[in-house]
């Protein structure tokens, strides 16, 4: 809330310059000849050049944040690692998602079976029988997050014993409750096939 807004936009353009860095391999040839001392003097002023007015530093600051968003969203759908949101990223969180990913879980089914109950309960000949399967419905869900919990705690021991697992379970168990069509970062393994 009262950030340094020209503290982001240092920021955002430190993060895009590293990633630009990154992406060319340094054997590989640029693809494009070397600018003139002059040019590159001037195209350096330009994009180091602060801005004149507290709007100008606004709209840059809304055009880093914009693109940054954008590079999200895409890794989001993509899986690419290097630009997803902090709490997306790492092998452990990547392992818990495939964890998840690979098996069928009750949760997801949770909002359609919860729609269904709804309808049940509205009529009185039924609302005996919602009752019993909304009770059903939420032991198979504790049961269900206990067993991912305790399997995905043991695999993550065993694959990453260096590394924090610090909120993974939490992370996996809310990844459950989410129908596999709309989870963010998209699933990259089919159902059945082994996490990586």
């Amino acid at each position: 809330m009262f950030r340094s807004r020209s503290n982001e936009t240092k920021q955002a353009a430190a993060e895009t310059a590293q990633d630009e860095a990154q992406v060319r391999d340094p054997q590989a040839p640029k693809g494009r000849p070397t600018p003139k001392r002059s040019e590159a003097q001037a195209l350096r002023r330009a994009t180091v050049k602060p801005p004149t007015s507290r709007k100008e530093a606004a709209k840059r600051a809304r055009e880093a944040r914009r693109t940054a968003l954008a590079k999200q969203r895409e890794a989001l759908i993509s899986g690419e690692e290097r630009h997803l949101p902090v709490r997306d990223r790492g092998p452990v969180r990547r392992y818990a998602r495939d964890f998840v990913d690979s098996k069928w879980h009750v949760s997801e089914y949770f909002l359609p079976i919860a729609v269904v109950i709804l309808v049940m309960s509205m009529f009185p000949a039924q609302q005996a029988a919602s009752l019993l399967l909304w009770m059903g419905v939420i032991v198979m869900m504790v049961t269900d997050w206990v067993v991912t919990g305790v399997r995905l705690k043991k695999q993550l021991r065993e694959r990453f014993p260096d590394e924090s697992h610090k909120g993974a379970r939490a992370y996996a168990i809310m990844r459950t409750l989410q129908m596999r069509r709309m989870r963010l970062p998209k699933p990259q393994l089919k159902r059945g096939e082994q996490p990586r």
